[in-house]
């Protein structure tokens, strides 16, 4: 996993090109993330950055939370531990932070207290990145919302069983119990789940207001938290490159006609 951000979804909106065709963007705020810890193979058995996006206030924050950014907190454990002549980690001397998460990295650069903004982390040789995110819950949903089953026949002899599964597909056949085979198809909760849309292509990047404009949707509500990175997807043209494609495809087509 390559090193992203951590920032807010702001909502989705419509860009114009030189050309005049229209993007449609999600706006997303990015940063700035400090480092707060370097997690390495040795000590934790892999290796990854982790990373803090926007302010806790003190008052709100557990005081393992504000042990976790402050060098200058007071304990008896860590007074113990440096007696001993325990090394103790680096801290990165920042406010308590509200989201704290980790990226893979197996070679990290970056040192614990750094502000990482996307200027630096998405310049403009990123052309697609990743987004990752929790999608909107949407409750207990049937078949047809959760899995896009067509439903059942809506003749004249049906009777209020249009948007029902149908078959359970011989249950006592799994193992002689009656119990449903795993995997199987059926209503249940949709939605609240970890979603990775990969290969948006990047619009524009503001980086006075830390912000970044990708083509397409994101996972989550405005205002929700997501996971940017540059994508890991190889062997493949970003969201822009397809279009341009498509439309010399499209010129070549009304040129032989």
């Amino acid at each position: 996993m390559a090193l992203g951000l951590l920032g807010y979804k702001i909502g989705m909106t419509q860009v114009f090109n030189a050309d005049g065709t229209v993007e449609p963007v999600t706006v997303i705020e990015l940063g700035p993330c400090p480092v707060l810890q370097i997690r390495t193979l040795e000590n934790d058995g892999y290796s990854a950055v982790q990373l803090g996006f926007k302010d806790k206030p003190r008052r709100r924050a557990i005081r393992a939370e504000q042990g976790h950014v402050a060098a200058a907190l007071k304990s008896k454990r860590k007074d113990a531990r440096q007696k001993a002549g325990v090394a103790m980690l680096p801290k990165a001397d920042v406010e308590p932070q509200r989201h704290v998460r980790e990226f893979r990295v197996a070679d990290p650069t970056v040192t614990v207290g750094q502000q990482l903004t996307v200027a630096e982390v998405f310049p403009d040789t990123i052309k697609a990145v990743d987004v990752i995110g929790t999608s909107k819950g949407r409750g207990t949903q049937g078949v047809m919302k959760r899995w896009n089953f067509h439903g059942m026949p809506a003749a004249h002899g049906s009777k209020k069983n249009h948007r029902q599964a149908g078959s359970t597909a011989s249950l006592a056949s799994n193992r002689g119990s009656g119990r449903p085979k795993k995997g199987l198809k059926r209503a249940g909760r949709y939605g609240a789940e970890r979603v990775t849309i990969r290969n948006l292509a990047v619009v524009s990047v503001d980086t006075t207001n830390n912000l970044i404009l990708v083509r397409g949707a994101v996972p989550g509500h405005p205002g929700a938290l997501v996971m940017v990175r540059p994508t890991n997807k190889h062997g493949s043209r970003h969201g822009k490159a397809k279009i341009e494609q498509g439309k010399a495809r499209l010129v070549i087509q009304k040129g032989k006609k």
